[in-house]
C-alpha cells in the first residue's frame, strides 16, 4: 500500500536527517489522508488507481508552479519544487514513451471496437483503467485522436 511505502521513506528520511525530503512524503501523506477523508462519505475506498492518479495531480501541479517560479526568477522556489516532484515520481510507475503510448492506444481502439472519433471517450477510459499514471493522458489523447482520424 502507498501510505506504508511513504511512511517507510519519512521515517528514514527523518533518520537522515533529509528535511526536503521529508517535506515531501508529509506533503504525500496529507494528501492521501484527504483523499480519504473524502471517500469515507462514499461507499468507495480509495484504489491504487486513484493514489496514482493523485500522486499525477501532484506532479502536475508542481510542474506548473515550477513554470512560474522560473519565469520569477525565484531560484529558491524552483529548486523545492524539483526535489518535491522527483521525490513524487519515485512512488509513480514509470512513465510511457510515445512508441509504447501509441501501441496501447492501437490495442484499446482493437480491443473496443472503436471507429471513429466519437468513441475516443471509451479509448481513453479503457487507457486511464490499464495504464493508471504511466502515461501522460493529454498526449495519449492525441495520439488517439490521430489514430481514429486516419
Amino acid at each position: 500500500m502507498l501510505r506504508d511505502a511513504v511512511t517507510a521513506q519519512m521515517k528514514e528520511a527523518m533518520k537522515g536527517g533529509d528535511k526536503t525530503r521529508v517535506g515531501a512524503l508529509r506533503l504525500i501523506m496529507a494528501a492521501l489522508k484527504d483523499r480519504e477523508i473524502e471517500a469515507r462519505g462514499s461507499s468507495a475506498a480509495l484504489t491504487p488507481a486513484d493514489e496514482m492518479a493523485l500522486l499525477a495531480k501532484m506532479v502536475k501541479t508542481r510542474q506548473e508552479s515550477l513554470a512560474i517560479y522560473e519565469q520569477a526568477g525565484r531560484t529558491d522556489l524552483v529548486a523545492q519544487e524539483r526535489a518535491e516532484i522527483a521525490v513524487i515520481n519515485e512512488f509513480l510507475p514509470k512513465q510511457m514513451d510515445e512508441a509504447a503510448v501509441k501501441a496501447a492506444a492501437e490495442a484499446a481502439i482493437a480491443e473496443i471496437g472503436a471507429s471513429s472519433v466519437k468513441d475516443m471517450g471509451k479509448v481513453i477510459g479503457a487507457l486511464k483503467a490499464k495504464y493508471p499514471g504511466q502515461m501522460d493522458f493529454g498526449k495519449a489523447s492525441a495520439i488517439v485522436k490521430g489514430l481514429l482520424s486516419a
